[in-house]
């Protein structure tokens, strides 16, 4: 090394006559007026400290100095804490830094920094790592969950239709240990099954989920009081944990999520990027055997991965799983008409009479609606009965008190005010049923239609239904749309002579 320091701005003059004008040591020496030795001794410092040519952009003089000449390292008599070890056991219960400063003292004695100057400098270390390994996260205390940006190509072996898949990422928030999978959608019921493979492949549950604002985890993405879907709020009751949001526009709520969907994207999708996936399954498949590997797989600079950190701090920590999984179902708001029914699906399931006109929880799973009335069960049906209509005797009214202004005799004197045909469409709407109360809700069409159309097209419209043996309300209302009722009904009487008379079964005039 030159025993005299030249000045920066000749050494960048030296730099610049030798890698761009593409000069002799010997030229570069005459040109900037030092020796041919101090030009060799300069270049081969330059390249030993990694300085290249040309200089990075706002490199100044002072900068340029302390990369050539760095100070010289005065070795410490303080024995150096291990950041890293410090940061995974702070996120185990009841663990502080005061207690780990204890444990540093003991082993290295007069030669441990004090208390304050050990946090100073874990507290340091930790502003320079990367924004998810700054947050420090209790063990089996949080999951975050996303969806990674790319999609997946599946071809169809048969028609060679593609369809991307979406790829659900889950993180324990201690470990960062990490599960995947690739489903067709983000839609709720994807979104619910997944949430219960990772529960499985965790071997147990965190207090918290922490997902992004996706539609299927949240109904209200409000930053203080978030509206989780109800579904999705029941299966976390279910395995007792509980769901809180990411607040919208706040990525350092989902720093951990951010970064475990960037590792998959790059150590799984991205190995999977040549492959050609036929089903869904083929490609969970090669994701489950890719996952290994990325959890095991050390952090940088350190000598444990995520699932070393696992094993040691969330597993013991997680939640058991419960005896038998959660059974999916959907939920929505129903109001039961006149006929103490409610609408489901274009099926229709009895309710006790007394609460007719009052908004009502439903609950729909694979083989059951349950009806809810202020978190109370109050009707239990089966989903596909052999009918639509699925009527339980004791929701029945004794004397049909609760809606007495609604009887089969009121709208046949209703019927008879239009003419004898719609009287007849009625009396049929009200015999050809279990009970009268089904075909009140159609009956009350036909009193709606009234109202729209004159007494004469109405009572025309139910003379062509009877006709062509379609007395439905659906048959009634799309004769009077295209006008038929006033049409001739030549011909039409003996369209369907050889068909028995019956609600779903349609006349030629239909489809016209």
């Amino acid at each position: 090394m030159p025993t005299k320091r030249i000045p920066m701005r000749q050494f960048i003059e030296i730099m610049r006559l030798k890698y761009e004008a593409k000069l002799s040591n010997q030229k570069v020496a005459l040109s900037a007026g030092v020796s041919k030795g101090a030009v060799s001794k300069y270049l081969h410092l330059a390249a030993a400290r990694g300085i290249t040519w040309p200089l990075p952009e706002g490199t100044d003089e002072a900068q340029l100095e302390r990369l050539l000449f760095p100070a010289p390292q005065k070795p410490s008599r303080y024995a150096k804490p291990d950041y890293f070890t410090i940061h995974q056991e702070l996120k185990r219960k009841g663990v502080t830094l005061h207690l780990l400063w204890a444990e540093y003292v003991a082993i290295h004695e007069d030669r441990a920094y004090r208390y304050s100057q050990y946090c100073h400098r874990y507290r340091q270390w930790r502003k320079k790592q990367r924004r998810s390994m700054r947050q420090v996260h209790r063990a089996g205390e949080k999951t975050f969950i996303d969806y990674c940006g790319p999609t997946v190509p599946v071809v169809c072996r048969h028609t060679g239709e593609i369809r991307q898949a979406q790829v659900f990422v889950a993180v324990l928030g201690a470990s960062s240990y990490t599960f995947a999978e690739a489903t067709w959608t983000q839609s709720l019921p994807d979104w619910i099954a997944s949430h219960q493979r990772a529960f499985r492949f965790f071997d147990g549950v965190t207090e918290l989920q922490i997902p992004d604002n996706l539609r299927a985890a949240v109904t209200d993405p409000n930053r203080y009081t978030p509206g989780i879907n109800t579904t999705y709020a029941e299966m976390a009751a279910h395995y007792h944990t509980a769901v809180l949001p990411a607040r919208p526009r706040k990525p350092k709520d989902k720093a951990k999520a951010e970064v475990a969907v960037q590792i998959v994207e790059r150590w799984i999708l991205a190995r999977l990027r040549h492959h050609t996936f036929f089903s869904l399954p083929e490609l969970n498949q090669a994701i489950a055997e890719l996952l290994p590997s990325l959890n095991e797989r050390h952090f940088q600079g350190q000598t444990v991965s995520r699932r070393d950190l696992y094993e040691q701090l969330d597993r013991p920590a997680l939640k058991p799983l419960p005896t038998e999984p959660y059974e999916y179902a959907e939920w929505c708001k129903a109001k039961p008409g006149i006929d103490y029914h409610v609408d489901v699906g274009k099926r229709f399931y009895s309710v006790p009479h007394t609460l007719v006109g009052q908004k009502l929880d439903v609950r729909v799973t694979a083989e059951t609606v349950e009806v809810l009335h202020k978190g109370n069960r109050v009707a239990v049906h089966k989903r596909f009965g052999p009918q639509r209509h699925s009527t339980l005797s004791e929701h029945m009214p004794s004397s049909h008190r609760a809606h007495s202004e609604w009887t089969p005799g009121r709208f046949m004197n209703w019927a008879q005010g239009i003419g004898p045909c719609t009287r007849q469409v009625v009396q049929q709407q009200l015999e050809n049923r279990p009970h009268p109360e089904h075909g009140y809700r159609a009956c009350l069409g036909l009193l709606k239609l009234a109202r729209r159309y004159s007494k004469a097209r109405l009572e025309n419209a139910c003379e062509r239904a009877l006709a062509i043996r379609s007395i439905n309300y659906q048959s009634i209302i799309s004769i009077l749309k295209q006008g038929l009722d006033q049409q001739p009904l030549e011909g039409d009487a003996h369209l369907q002579d050889d068909l028995p008379l019956h609600d779903n079964v349609r006349g030629a005039d239909y489809y016209h």
